[in-house]
């Protein structure tokens, strides 16, 4: 009998958007032979499977079940693709593991980590990973130009603590557009990160490890056109991604090997992407550590595992089969 698939998308965020993006190239990579694949979509409180376009039905949030016909479908396996609260911060993850629920990505811990920008570097410091200087303000906290260019400098990034797609995102060249710039993020979100800018070569790699088998990617070069890697960039085609990266053999192998590393640090699972600054003297500089990366059909990792020589569904059954066999 085939395993029933929810494709879990949505969420509380600007992503949403990003999101539903995901679920679409998920649903167009995972083998229909061999599973029963829905999309369900969680927005605030409304919980419901698309069972066809025109057909939505509510979710039984005691056990993530839903009702057709008469007849109670549950699911055996859980694909998370929310960008943003609350699936890729652990709230999802603490949920489905209350309930027994094989799901997808990261647990609880390192979802909750690596969901803090800021959390996430200052903690894989501690490690020797090199990352750029910061600081975060929170909800109510503010501080000076002065103070904000005195202790990171210019120019620098102001970005919300807690979010992706580059919403919310502003590269500051001058102290007098950093209050505006850090209103811009806290409209995104109740924390503000502000970063030192690196000049360097952007970089992402992609990493899956299940009991079986352990595939670091090929590493992509991403090459925007606008000031930084912003929405546009990543989702109106203003950008050169380059699949393999045009860097040496030996950077590439030093990045796959930190790739590695900083997935085993955080006890990862499932589809990883970390992205990354190669600033002067070849220097590997973190920039964050995605645990649901984007999954349209022209996104990262989908790029990285065509360049691998592998096919996207066995990924995909691989990733679910692993954990169907806990």
């Amino acid at each position: 009998m085939k395993k029933n698939i929810a494709i879990v998308a949505g969420g509380d965020s600007s992503e949403v958007v990003v999101s539903l993006k995901s679920a679409a190239g998920i649903y167009s990579f995972i083998d229909k032979t061999r599973y029963n694949v829905f999309v369900v979509t969680i927005v605030g409180k409304t919980w419901q499977v698309e069972w066809s376009e025109n057909e939505k039905l509510p979710i039984d949030k005691n056990d993530f079940s839903f009702v057709h016909n008469a007849e109670k479908v549950i699911f055996d396996f859980a694909y998370i693709t929310i960008h943003g609260t609350p699936g890729e911060n652990g709230i999802l993850q603490g949920y489905f593991e209350l309930i027994g629920l094989p799901y997808s990505s990261c647990g609880v811990l390192a979802s909750s980590i690596t969901f803090s920008k800021f959390t996430c570097n200052q903690y894989l410091k501690g490690f020797g990973i090199k990352v750029s200087d910061s600081l975060v303000l929170r909800s109510g906290q503010a501080i000076s130009n002065e103070e904000a260019t005195l202790k990171i400098g210019l120019p620098c990034f102001v970005k919300p603590n807690v979010g992706g797609s580059s919403f919310g995102v502003t590269k500051v060249k001058q102290a007098d557009e950093l209050q505006s710039a850090i209103a811009k993020a806290f409209a995104e979100g109740e924390e503000v990160m502000v970063e030192k800018f690196m000049s360097g070569i952007e970089i992402t790699c992609g990493i899956f490890k299940t009991k079986n088998s352990s595939q670091v990617l090929p590493v992509t070069e991403v090459v925007s056109q606008n000031e930084f890697f912003d929405y546009n960039a990543k989702y109106k085609g203003q950008v050169q991604e380059i699949t393999p990266a045009r860097i040496s053999t030996s950077l590439t192998e030093r990045v796959q090997r930190l790739t590695s590393m900083i997935y085993d640090i955080l006890g990862c699972k499932g589809i990883v992407r970390i992205d990354y600054i190669i600033t002067e003297g070849e220097v590997i500089n973190l920039l964050e550590v995605n645990t649901t990366p984007g999954m349209t059909a022209t996104s990262f990792i989908p790029q990285q595992v065509a360049a691998a020589g592998l096919s996207i569904s066995d990924v995909m059954t691989e990733i679910i089969e692993n954990e169907l066999s806990n």
